[in-house]
């Protein structure tokens, strides 16, 4: 099987299961469980690619790890949360106007507005290990490999711990519209969204040994950094907070937005 074979028949299992989640999001009308399968879909991709691998190596089996691990733990995140808290917000706001202002259909509202914009998204952002993995072969990596996954791993294990500091944060009723300012968020506003940016900019590196078309799939963390840092995440994400949370442009004020510094005096 051809590169472009194994990539396109990827791509037809992403749409398929796309297309089951919506019909789902259709009966349940909320699409707000997007969010858990943007991870756990990375991981599918990943472990696409690997089964279409005939004789992988120390390297296909180490990029498959790192991103079944980071997605299957943000996912499973993602999802209990979207469980305990319902519908989110942003995805109410955007269907809502979609239905009100140009007479979409729930239907018709989630799939374009949600589902089908994720489908091109989610594979370009996962293609560097899609890459990898299907053209590592046998080879056992190098020093990029150590310094990937290294990168990868401290992504990985930031953005669990900013999770579950958030997490405990939140379920303490006497912290209910403060902002949290501590642990590693002391660092940095967004510990999350740092760490995905290391646990993606890390498996480009690990993938990047196997040749020059995952250099071209820079475009993958390159867009995801924006996305982080310019677009859908920190700045939507600060916007809401700055209105609902008083604290928080002096919070701005000291605490970095997204890189981990000492915070200012």
């Amino acid at each position: 099987m051809t590169l472009l074979s194994a990539l396109g028949l990827n791509f037809g299992l992403l749409v398929a299961v796309m297309i089951i989640l919506w019909l789902i999001s259709i009966r349940i009308r909320d699409v707000s469980f997007i969010d858990a399968f943007w991870a756990y879909g990375m991981a599918i991709m990943a472990s696409a690619a690997f089964m279409q691998n005939d004789h992988p190596g120390y390297l296909a089996y180490m990029i498959w790890a790192l991103t079944a691990l980071w997605g299957i733990r943000l996912g499973t995140h993602l999802f209990l949360r979207w469980r305990k808290d319902g519908m989110d917000p942003r995805y109410k706001k955007i269907l809502g106007k979609a239905m009100d202002q140009q007479g979409m259909s729930f239907a018709k509202a989630a799939l374009l507005k949600a589902w089908i914009v994720q489908i091109p998204l989610l594979f370009l952002v996962c293609l560097p290990a899609q890459l990898g993995i299907l053209l590592s072969g046998a080879s056992s990596g190098g020093l990029l490999t150590v310094l990937g996954a290294a990168i990868a791993l401290t992504g990985i294990a930031f953005e669990t711990i900013g999770d579950m500091q958030l997490k405990a944060f939140r379920n303490n009723p006497a912290n209910k519209g403060k902002v949290l300012d501590t642990g590693l968020w002391k660092y940095t506003r967004h510990p999350n969204y740092f760490g995905d940016f290391c646990a993606w900019w890390g498996i480009w590196l690990v993938a990047a040994q196997t040749g020059w078309p995952v250099w071209i799939a820079i475009v993958g963390p390159l867009f995801l950094s924006f996305t982080l840092m310019k677009w859908s995440g920190a700045p939507l994400l600060e916007k809401s907070l700055k209105q609902n949370r008083p604290d928080y442009v002096d919070y701005i004020a000291r605490t970095s937005g997204f890189f981990p510094m000492p915070p200012k005096k």
